[in-house]
């Protein structure tokens, strides 16, 4: 895969202005292994107002330093990038969002506030260069297909509870496994789903369930003790029998349904 013209375009007026810009986030793990990024993501040391100097035709609208430039590639995923100065976010009261962002010193610890491994790998593009930088190791995770947190699982999750879905969504559309401390933090924290807005369980549920492994996502929510807070009635046909003419019980029945 190559990297699209208009992202190294905004990279080089970026470099142009004397700034650092690197590309981050899921479109780095789709890039490194083979599959078409779904959309762009670039962080830089530029605050908002001076991406919006150098590129006029561009918006800023929220509090998270992302700035998001208008582009006229025809392709859906390259007609708005989102630059986002570095930042690092402060304590998360209500475990869905910081109570303050702070700007980060570097690309490193903007990296070190991300959720798992294998999202927090940047790439910094100059010609036909391409620099890694890769400070948790999530390569080998990707290599590996493992989903790890960045550094401790709990503090992670604690910061925005909605992590834990995400774990099972991208282990079910990646075909990835769920690493054994990641897992643990789910199952004993899981009650912590319940401080997320059921818009944004609703998101991330159904890119469970449109997923190719629809079924076994579903039972990795329940093995991870995070069905209960999303489909309490699923759950409550676990184990139960039905008559003599099914093999299945309740809940089985239901994931082979959905399966088929």
């Amino acid at each position: 895969m190559i990297i699209p013209k208009e992202i190294k375009n905004i990279i080089e007026e970026l470099g142009k202005a004397g700034f650092e810009a690197f590309i981050v986030g899921g479109c780095v793990r789709d890039f490194l292994v083979g599959r078409e990024p779904k959309d762009w993501d670039i962080a830089t040391n530029a605050k908002p107002e001076d991406i919006q100097k150098i590129f006029k035709n561009s918006f800023y609208e929220n509090k998270f330093l992302t700035v998001t430039v208008i582009t006229d590639s025809a392709k859906d995923n390259l007609k708005e990038i989102e630059i986002t100065t570095y930042r690092s976010d402060a304590k998360y009261s209500d475990k869905r969002h910081p109570d303050e962002v702070v700007y980060a010193k570097n690309i490193q610890e903007d990296l070190s506030r991300r959720d798992f491994t294998i999202n927090a790998i940047a790439i910094k593009t100059s010609g036909l260069k391409k620099d890694v930088i890769d400070p948790f190791e999530g390569q080998k995770d990707l290599k590996k297909k493992i989903l790890r947190t960045v550094g401790n699982p709990e503090e992670r999750f604690s910061e925005d509870a909605l992590r834990m879905l995400r774990a099972v969504r991208l282990a079910t559309t990646l075909d990835f496994k769920i690493e054994e401390e990641t897992a643990k933090a789910i199952i004993k924290n899981s009650i912590w789903l319940e401080a997320v807005s059921k818009e944004r369980i609703r998101d991330e549920f159904v890119k469970i369930v449109m997923s190719e492994k629809p079924a076994e996502g579903i039972e990795l929510l329940r093995e991870l003790n995070l069905l209960k807070y999303i489909l309490p009635e699923l759950l409550e046909n676990y184990g139960v029998s039905q008559n003599k003419h099914h093999i299945y019980d309740c809940y089985q029945h239901a994931l082979k349904a959905l399966e088929f």
